[in-house]
């Protein structure tokens, strides 16, 4: 090598290292570890100026360990905040503490309680429906009025679904339905970085808004961390585009950063809607290459069950809004859109970390449980709690044949070595866990005896689960499901089925960060 290129590449790398350490995510984590840095130098200069200020915190440790166990979660939660309390006691209690009082995630909780209110007149069962629904399957009429009381969706009967097996499908439909678009376009996601496929939908959406349509696109604030300016939504204003972040990154220390927007929601017209894992990035639909071949998937809806994303886009727009939203004037086009012939039943519901309901995984639960012949799961990530891993285990002794396919090729290896702590005690009860051989598996499909499906965001982790906003639809006796099944078996087809010697084999590395990061599996 030239003395020459040396010196270019030299340069070249520390202009990299130059962009990280001064970019906006590198002054963010600097700035939060220096907030925690304070806290905690402040608390030992306490501890050593005063003895009884030390046991005051020891008693207190005492009273907030007892107030985590009896605190309504999941016991797995508790327990990642235990330890902490436990090992560094100050420092522990009062991060419990300031977490609790946190007035950020409290008005959010507030205000999204305001706006479910508003909308649960839009969002009721329809009678004949669920006495349709209860006579053909109590059971599953009973899961429906579960998310209709406590999550706020109805199920719905004159609906269509379309299934989308990979990431270009979903993409050449939702940029067909968009140009059609004549009244208004609402989309919601949690990832857009600029390249092919976002770059294309934006152009689409900034020719809509110079016609007079209505354009509103909201997504999460993580994307102002590393794929977007900060400013990006008064860009997007500047096109006449109804633009904004949830929750955008700050570097202040708060639990609110932690719940983020994970939904991919897209409502065109009040006629069709779209959900399901797939982003506004390219390697969704394999423009450019990160894990292998990605492999996603997602739904098309028509008909009445549209009705439920618009009122759930709806929602989670408002929640930063002070005016009134004037429901029905959106509401009419869902009612004059062209009828769908019946083709079974379609539940869209939404998930919330602060309505004290984990609609999402009493879904999959409830799938679970009822399951007589198969349930056929894909998911990205395998982070269970002890009530998804009893339900998986149960059904595998039971004969239901279990099967789940990973990923790979991971995006994230500790969320990855974390799930291989799970295999060989789900392999051993006879659940079947197979490796997508080409990639990354990032599609959130359920399907259970051939007659209900799910496709969503929601994850098999705690972050899903819990910590997110998320959505899905629920699909029962709709012919799209065996269209589901097939691309799951195809699936299959490319995939490595993990044994026993699989698991005892893996690096040493890797099964001892797996088993410590378990610990703090809650928080991932």
């Amino acid at each position: 090598m030239s003395t020459k290129v040396y010196k270019k590449n030299v340069q070249k790398k520390l202009k990299g290292l130059t962009k990280v350490l001064f970019s906006r995510t590198a002054i963010i984590v600097l700035l939060m570890l220096l907030q925690i840095g304070l806290i905690i130098a402040a608390f030992d200069w306490m501890k050593e100026k005063s003895v009884y200020f030390y046991g005051f915190f020891l008693g207190l440790t005492v009273i907030t360990v007892i107030a985590i166990i009896n605190e309504r979660s999941n016991p797995m939660i508790k327990l990642a905040w235990i330890v902490p309390v436990l090992v560094l006691p100050i420092f522990g209690v009062l991060f419990y503490l300031f977490i609790q009082m946190q007035l950020g995630t409290k008005m959010i909780a507030y205000r999204l309680n305001q706006l479910t209110n508003q909308t649960k007149p839009y969002l009721c069962q329809d009678e004949t429906t669920f006495a349709e629904l209860r006579q053909e399957n109590p059971q599953i009429a009973n899961l429906v009025s579960y998310v209709s009381e406590k999550g706020g969706y109805p199920i719905y009967k004159n609906s269509e679904v379309t299934y989308f097996p990979i990431g270009e499908k979903k993409f050449e439909a939702l940029v067909r339905e968009l140009k059609k678009a004549e009244h208004f376009i609402f989309m919601e996601y949690f990832i857009v970085e600029e390249g092919y496929m976002w770059n294309t939908i934006r152009d689409i959406l900034i020719e809509k808004a110079s016609k007079g349509v209505e354009v509103r696109f909201m997504y999460d604030g993580m994307c102002s961390v590393t794929m977007l300016p900060y400013n990006y939504p008064k860009k997007l204003q500047q096109f006449g585009i109804k633009s904004k972040m949830f929750a955008p990154i700050r570097p202040v220390l708060s639990s609110s950063q932690n719940n983020r927007d994970h939904r991919k929601v897209v409502v065109i017209d009040g006629e069709v809607a779209f959900t399901g894992g797939i982003n506004l990035a390219d390697e969704y639909i394999n423009k450019k290459v990160r894990f292998g071949h990605w492999k996603d998937t997602a739904v098309m809806v028509r008909g009445e069950a549209v009705r439920a994303f618009l009122m759930m886009f709806l929602q989670m727009w408002n929640i930063t809004e002070r005016t009134e939203e004037n429901y029905e004037r959106y509401l009419r086009y869902v009612e004059v859109a062209p009828p769908c012939p019946r083709d079974g039943f379609v539940m869209a519901y939404g998930d919330s970390p602060f309505d004290q309901e984990n609609v999402g995984e009493e879904v999959y639960m409830n799938m679970i449980h009822r399951a007589e012949r198969y349930v056929h799961i894909m998911t990205p990530y395998l982070i269970l709690d002890n009530e998804m891993l009893r339900a998986l285990l149960f059904a595998a002794k039971s004969g239901v044949e279990v099967i789940i396919i990973m990923p790979h090729i991971p995006d994230k290896w500790y969320a990855f070595v974390l799930a291989k702590t799970y295999y060989e005690e789900l392999i051993e009860a006879g659940v079947q866990i197979y490796e997508y051989t080409p990639g990354f598996v990032h599609a959130k499909v359920f399907v259970v005896d051939g007659d209900e499906a799910v496709v969503g965001t929601i994850n098999l982790d705690f972050r899903s689960l819990y910590l997110h906003f998320e959505d899905a639809a629920y699909m029962y006796q709709n012919s799209e499901i065996s269209a589901i099944e097939e691309d799951y078996q195809k699936t299959l087809l490319k995939c490595q089925k993990i044994t026993k010697e699989d698991c005892k084999n893996l690096p040493i590395k890797d099964r001892i960060a797996g088993r410590v990061l378990r610990l703090f599996a809650p928080l991932m």
